[in-house]
């Protein structure tokens, strides 16, 4: 008996070191796949930052050559663009891409916010159904086909209505085609902003008497002050930023607008329709074109920065 007894105890000593054999393996096993995944998550943020900084390295090394070369101040101060004489001033396209982008947040920005506001404060369920899908459809549309329909009714409209030199080809028209196209930019990232705002601080308002629409405005709308910016700075990233529906409609002369029916050109545009024919310091200013839209781009991105961190 004591002979089985002990084989008994040999046999559970056994199977106990032949689990912890197993264990082990098992642990070892998932520690792996834990190591392969945080490997694999860092290969990708590595890839989006290496994109980030190949892409920055490359325009400026592309460009800077050309600034100076023709120099900084009559690089960006210079209002004549004649490659053939190899005169190169971008004046009249910063000038043209500020007052685009300036008339497309006032079109858009204050429709975008209010369509958020509709959207998560009184729009019921049945709307909502048809809202969305209409935002996210509006955002899928390609630039193109907005200057398409920008050259085929809202240039025609301007022309009729306001005239110009451009002849409907102006200022005001491509505000008004950005205005539509950064609309689902700032109603996504402002509804979100709003629907995050905790619910006790509408409860708080109301039980101080507030209404509705001072409620929106004077709690909700601040306390998503953060979200609303971001979402403005994107919708002026995606105006600024914004080429083909901007060529179809801008005009595209070469001029500082002194109304809003002159015809522009902005920063974006003289790059995309000259860069297919330039050569040699031609193609490097336009290089340089883009190395200036980049530091207005990183500006605005600095300033949202530090607003976010001013109200954190």
């Amino acid at each position: 008996m004591s002979s089985n007894i002990l084989s008994s105890s040999i046999k559970n000593e056994e199977d106990n070191t032949n689990q912890n054999i197993n264990n082990k393996k098992s642990f070892k096993l998932s520690d792996f796949y834990e190591l392969l995944a945080k490997i694999l998550f860092m290969i990708c943020a590595g890839v989006v930052v290496l994109g980030v900084v190949v892409i920055t390295v490359y325009i400026f090394i592309m460009g800077l050559p050309a600034i100076f070369e023709v120099g900084i101040i009559n690089f960006v101060t210079g209002t004549k663009w004649i490659p053939s004489a190899e005169i190169f001033g971008i004046l009249p396209m910063i000038v043209g891409s500020i007052y685009v982008t300036i008339g497309a947040v006032i079109i858009g920005v204050p429709v975008g916010i209010f369509t958020s506001v509709y959207m998560s404060e009184y729009a019921p369920k049945s709307v909502l159904r048809i809202l969305n899908p209409a935002i996210e459809l509006l955002a899928g549309i390609p630039s193109v086909v907005y200057g398409f329909f920008g050259l085929v009714v809202i240039v025609p409209i301007i022309n009729d209505t306001l005239g110009g030199k451009g002849a409907g080809s102006s200022l005001i028209s491509a505000s008004i085609i950005l205005g539509i196209m950064i609309l689902p930019t700032i109603i996504t990232t402002t509804k979100t902003a709003l629907l995050a705002v905790p619910k006790k601080y509408k409860e708080g308002a109301y039980a101080l008497g507030a209404t509705k629409v001072h409620t929106i405005f004077s709690v909700i709308i601040p306390a998503g002050k953060s979200g609303v910016l971001s979402g403005v700075v994107l919708g002026i990233g995606r105006a600024i930023g914004e080429t083909m529906a901007v060529i179809l409609v801008a005009g595209n002369s070469v001029i500082i607008p002194t109304s809003v029916t002159d015809p522009v050109r902005t920063m974006t545009a003289n790059i995309a329709i000259e860069m297919g024919y330039s050569t040699g310091l031609h193609q490097e200013a336009l290089f340089a074109t883009g190395v200036i839209l980049f530091i207005f781009i990183m500006s605005l991105n600095v300033v949202l920065h530090f607003v976010q961190r001013k109200e954190g």
